[in-house]
């Protein structure tokens, strides 16, 4: 069979690239073509474009680049009628993903969907869009399902792939990653994760900096991408008392007593890793005021979002400054009931998620709809 699958950013490229993998078990002769990145094309998809040239953040940003947006939109549907695939995967980058998931269903295309766009927050009218052009949804968090059932959607909670990683993971050697990155063994880390796109990291990494000078006997890393340029960290950064790692996140949370996390998927990661953690969101004004006006759930972070409670503290837009963050990450290194209680709370998060095996569950879903349907 061929396969055309599309990721619009570096999760979404861990992600598909497993989900590739264990379609390859399945289908010994599978093929595939389609956008993504490094590991996508080391799993042994053909690339029409990396990420990097398709990675747009925020109402601004998409409306400053929506020609070549729009162009890119015009040579994947282009490339996907040359390619001929039996089958569209997906993976999350709705605003991309949604057009082209249109267009693939009037071709005729079996379209699945894997890692769902948040359309229980905001934009809930693309419930229709999804109902009208994609024939299964393959869903990663628990509520998720429900959602989808309601609205009458094909969908199926395949379990979250993060679990997927960290099984594959396992434990890291505290003192060759201490070694490696020039890390002393006797002071605790403190993990720094501003992002995995330029203009998050330009916007987070400034203001977590600011906590540093307070907490001189802990060291704090930045973990870095090699998706971005060491250079864009390393002007943020200038003189801090900060160390950098790239592409070596989980071995850091693993060794860290608590961190300072952009929202996103970095957030449940760090919950996964059961490492206390702050959240900090920080968009332009005007994209801040419109996701405000538009967005319909009570928290950012997917795991107060899975939880339905405040588990981890979210700082947003003018809550996140120097004061807060210093006060709410003394809170985790030191107020022992703060931890007790959130460490309970980051268990039983893990028990609702379930067990590690969403890319071979999505990989079945998958291949069995493409068989019925020949």
């Amino acid at each position: 069979m061929k396969y055309y699958i599309i990721a619009g950013e570096a999760s979404g490229d861990l992600h598909a690239s497993n989900l590739v993998a264990e379609i390859k078990k399945k289908d010994k002769k599978a093929e595939f073509r389609g956008c993504g990145g490094d590991r996508m094309k080391a799993e042994g998809v053909d690339l029409l474009k990396h990420y990097r040239t398709m990675a747009y953040m925020g109402f601004v940003e998409v409306a400053v680049n929506l020609r070549k947006v729009l162009g890119n939109i015009t040579q994947v549907k282009k490339d996907i009628v040359e390619y001929q695939p039996d089958a569209l995967i997906l993976v999350d980058y709705p605003g991309f993903n949604l057009r082209i998931a249109k267009f693939a269903h009037e071709k005729g295309l079996k379209v699945f969907y894997y890692i769902s766009p948040q359309v229980w927050a905001w934009k809930r009218r693309r419930v229709k869009k999804i109902k009208a052009s994609v024939d299964k949804m393959l869903v990663i968090l628990p509520f998720e399902e429900e959602f989808y059932k309601n609205y009458g959607v094909d969908v199926t909670y395949v379990g979250n792939p993060l679990l997927d990683e960290l099984a594959k993971f396992g434990t890291a050697n505290r003192s060759i990653f201490l070694r490696r990155n020039s890390l002393g063994e006797k002071r605790e880390i403190i993990a720094l994760l501003p992002g995995s796109r330029k203009q998050e990291v330009k916007r987070m990494l400034p203001v977590m900096l600011k906590v540093v000078s307070h907490f001189p006997e802990y060291q704090f890393v930045v973990a870095g991408v090699s998706s971005l340029e060491k250079a864009l960290y390393k002007k943020i950064m200038g003189n801090a008392d900060v160390f950098f790692v790239e592409n070596q996140t989980y071995e850091l949370l693993q060794n860290s007593s608590a961190a300072l996390v952009t929202s996103g998927t970095a957030t449940l990661e760090t919950a996964l890793f059961s490492v206390p953690e702050v959240v900090c969101y920080k968009a332009t004004g005007f994209s801040y005021r419109l996701a405000k006006w538009m967005i319909k759930v009570k928290f950012i972070s997917l795991v107060n979002l899975v939880m339905d409670k405040e588990v981890v503290r979210e700082l947003i837009q003018s809550d996140l400054n120097e004061e807060n963050l210093v006060n709410e990450l003394d809170l985790l290194l030191h107020n022992g009931k703060r931890q007790c209680q959130l460490l309970e709370d980051y268990e039983e998060l893990k028990d609702r998620l379930g067990n590690a095996g969403a890319s071979e569950m999505a990989a079945i879903a998958i291949c069995d709809a493409i068989k019925l349907k020949r």
